[in-house]
């Protein structure tokens, strides 16, 4: 089940409103981040696309499209892909080029090797000339170099080298390479309920000065499932008017992440997890609560 049908469940489930009402929406300063390694700030949600554009098809364009638009409208820049998520880096290209985007997004993709071959695919069709950032995607050898993606660095082809790993089977050669290599990004799962990275990847991540972005904020869809039925309670009101915006904030009031990147194939979802970027985040004891309220469900 993807996220966008778990999210319209709960919404019906529980007669929600999927967008946040638009004083939260609206009214506050958007929040950014420092990319530690050079000081540019970028949005602090963003887009995943692993699952959702996978299938080059003019349905499937469309709604990136649409979320596209809605990314951009709400304030956001990052869109994260990868050579291996089907057609996804293909669909991206074939939105943004006609409709004159790329120079409003951050574009962050993954290789699965050092490839020359598989990055110029990237770029091809991605259909652009440089990235913001380039990832070693799935990294599990703890000798791993990334020398080759310095090198590219160096060339001009990417503004940002990167590390990712989805698997804790990994972090400690995600742990190794960040230590050694230094690059300015790694991307991790971090989720309210999977908060094994807070423990062991952003500690080293904060000393190296490398951004941090969190993949499955939303745990594969488990916290939407936990929470069908459930209102929201009234402690987390001043901070969160939908679960989406809960479930990111928990990760964002952590200062040592970037940017989350949220998967949707749905605009209003995406319009509901820019939300995130606005108003209060929770303090430390609501952190707490959040916690506790999740593992008493």
């Amino acid at each position: 089940m993807t996220i966008r049908m778990t999210r319209r469940e709960f919404a019906i489930a529980t007669g929600a409103a999927v967008l946040a009402p638009p004083a939260l929406a609206q009214s506050d300063a958007l929040l950014t981040r420092a990319i530690p390694s050079s000081g540019e700030r970028l949005p602090a949600v963003g887009l995943g696309t692993a699952s959702i554009f996978n299938t080059n098809d003019e349905a499937t364009r469309q709604k990136a499209a649409a979320v596209l638009q809605a990314l951009i409208a709400g304030g956001g820049r990052l869109v994260d892909t990868s050579s291996v998520y089907g057609d996804a880096e293909a669909v991206l290209g074939d939105v943004m080029a006609p409709a004159g985007l790329r120079d409003k997004l951050f574009i962050a993709t993954k290789l699965e090797a050092p490839d020359a071959a598989e990055l110029k695919r990237s770029l091809a069709r991605l259909k652009t000339e440089k990235l913001d950032l380039l990832q070693f995607h799935n990294v599990h050898d703890p000798q791993q170099s990334l020398a080759q993606f310095k090198e590219w660095k160096a060339q001009g082809v990417t503004r940002y080298i990167g590390i990712t790993s989805t698997r804790h089977a990994d972090f400690a050669a995600i742990e190794a390479v960040l230590g050694r290599e230094k690059p300015d990004f790694v991307q991790v799962d971090y989720s309210l309920d999977d908060r094994e990275a807070e423990k062991r990847i952003l500690p080293l991540a904060a000393e190296v000065k490398a951004g941090v972005l969190t993949a499955l904020p939303f745990g594969r869809a488990r916290l939407f499932r936990a929470v069908k039925g459930v209102a929201i309670p009234d402690w987390a009101r001043g901070f969160a008017e939908s679960w989406g915006q809960f479930f990111l904030k928990y990760l964002l009031a952590d200062p040592r992440v970037t940017t989350v990147i949220p998967g949707t194939a749905d605009p209003a979802h995406m319009a509901d997890n820019l939300g995130a970027m606005r108003g209060p985040l929770p303090d430390p004891d609501q952190r707490r609560q959040m916690v506790a309220f999740i593992e008493a469900l």
